[in-house]
């Protein structure tokens, strides 16, 4: 289990679909919001938590496809499926490597792109928080999303339709958290929510996703 995880560390990164693409994409998108809304500060301010998890959610789904693809082209996922490591463990080292190499970079960069849409000084630690918390949840989605589509052409572009609903109560409650930290509100119910909802997907996905992998597999 060691070993498949650092090898899909190091695939990840060398295949460039880790930590480089997504925070340029999440770069690009926190730049172009203010260009498209305007030089208002009030406006930005407000918008600010929205925005950035909505960036950071894209910029998970770009590298989604990776998962799966590259075993699947090469033959590994087979032999994977019938060594002794069962196949939610496979989900789930493949569901922690993505979100090492894709969830934690966004996580550790958020605050600086907060600056650029003037997120208020109270809402840094809560986006932090949230994102860390949320995090988890669209990487493990993620996961099960590749599995129904591995093997399958132009995946990549249903593997989007499939996953964005799936992540909506994530990003419904992860900004919300970003939001009531900055406006100095309570944040305990939505980020208990958050909290439900990772904790929800990462104990029942991994057997959904290798369920679906046994049946791509046949």
């Amino acid at each position: 289990m060691r070993a498949l995880f650092w090898r899909d560390i190091m695939l990840a990164l060398r295949a460039g679909g880790g930590f480089g693409l997504g925070l340029a994409f999440f770069l690009i998108v926190v730049t172009l919001v203010p260009l498209a809304l305007g030089p208002n500060p009030e406006l930005l301010s407000r918008v600010a938590a929205g925005i950035l998890w909505l960036g950071a959610l894209l910029a998970c789904l770009l590298s989604l496809d990776r998962i799966f693809a590259l075993d699947w082209e090469d033959g590994t996922l087979e032999l994977l499926a019938t060594s002794p490591v069962p196949l939610e463990g496979l989900v789930g080292i493949k569901a922690l490597a993505h979100w090492i190499t894709t969830g934690v970079p966004l996580v550790c960069v958020a605050p600086v792109l907060g600056g650029l849409l003037n997120l208020p000084a109270s809402g840094y630690l809560w986006l932090v928080a949230g994102l860390f918390v949320g995090t988890p949840a669209l990487s493990m989605i993620g996961a099960f999303g590749a599995a129904l589509t591995v093997g399958l052409k132009r995946g990549s572009l249903l593997l989007s339709l499939l996953v964005l609903p799936l992540y909506v109560p994530t990003l419904i409650f992860g900004a919300e958290v970003a939001r009531r930290g900055a406006a100095g509100l309570d944040v305990q119910t939505p980020l208990l929510l958050l909290t439900g909802i990772t904790l929800g997907t990462l104990a029942c996905l991994p057997f959904a996703a290798a369920a679906v992998l046994r049946v791509n597999l046949r």
